[in-house]
């Protein structure tokens, strides 16, 4: 029987995967609901959550789902600090709790435009799930640091890569490689960090290219009781990113910051 999307559930590691400085924890759960691409998870060890000498609880991540396949979701991590380092302790047979799929994912394209795919860091994990549902192929662009954050890139098929320095494929920004893919005839799907998604949106803005972008935020609740996660919008008002999103169409922000 299927699980409520809101209801926390405590399920197992099935097997981790690594990718340059990235793990890809393989988490079971054979009664969640199935997510759509773009939609997160609120992810907890259900173990030692926590630090310091009195193991004071961390908040909850919210992690992108990266695929989901054989009644498993998978989450791409990255240890950043001290959160996700414990997550990123995890091993198969490891228990977590996990609540989600949650907020809004991506839409298909538009009639007549294929898809383009640009992502940045752990940023490419929502692009690897809609490039498995896309009915039609996808051009795919990602930007990372350097060779060894690149090796996240084979999450992906056929994915063209920039890195800052030059150690791997185009030498400078993905937006680079977006720049030269623009037309009447793409639509464009980008996750990563705000500076990226923010020259993405700007661009695409300029050369009047439809984009949706799956927005990062910091979330302490994931389902839109706290409001910690708002942005501001074009019409003046306000959405959380959490409910709202993460998904947004890039119109309907002024800027990504």
């Amino acid at each position: 029987m299927s699980c409520s999307t809101l209801e926390r559930r405590r399920l197992t590691v099935a097997g981790v995967d690594e990718y340059g400085p990235y793990r890809v924890l393989r988490v079971a759960d054979p009664d969640g609901p199935p997510p759509d691409a773009g939609q997160f998870s609120m992810l907890t060890a259900a173990e030692r959550w926590g630090g310091g000498e009195d193991e004071r609880p961390y908040l909850p991540r919210a992690f992108s789902v990266a695929r989901w396949r054989d009644d498993e979701a998978h989450y791409l991590l990255e240890d950043v600090g001290p959160g996700t380092n414990r997550l990123c302790e995890l091993e198969a047979g490891d228990e977590l709790l996990v609540l989600g799929p949650l907020g809004q994912g991506f839409r298909a394209p538009q009639e007549g435009r294929r898809a383009l795919l640009v992502g940045g860091g752990v940023g490419i994990a929502p692009l690897a799930i809609w490039q498995d549902e896309l009915d039609t192929p996808a051009s795919v662009i990602l930007g990372f640091r350097d060779a060894h954050h690149a090796e996240g890139a084979a999450l992906l098929r056929d994915a063209e890569v920039a890195t800052d320095d030059g150690s791997v494929g185009h030498h400078g920004y993905v937006t680079d490689l977006l720049a030269r893919e623009l037309s009447e005839h793409v639509e464009v799907y980008a996750c990563g960090p705000p500076q990226m998604l923010e020259a993405v949106r700007a661009l695409c803005e300029e050369h009047a290219v439809p984009a949706q972008l799956a927005l990062e935020s910091g979330m302490a609740c994931g389902f839109g009781a706290c409001f910690g996660c708002v942005v501001p919008t074009r019409d003046g008002g306000y959405m959380r990113v959490c409910v709202d999103g993460p998904v947004v169409d890039a119109a309907e922000l002024v800027e990504v910051g």
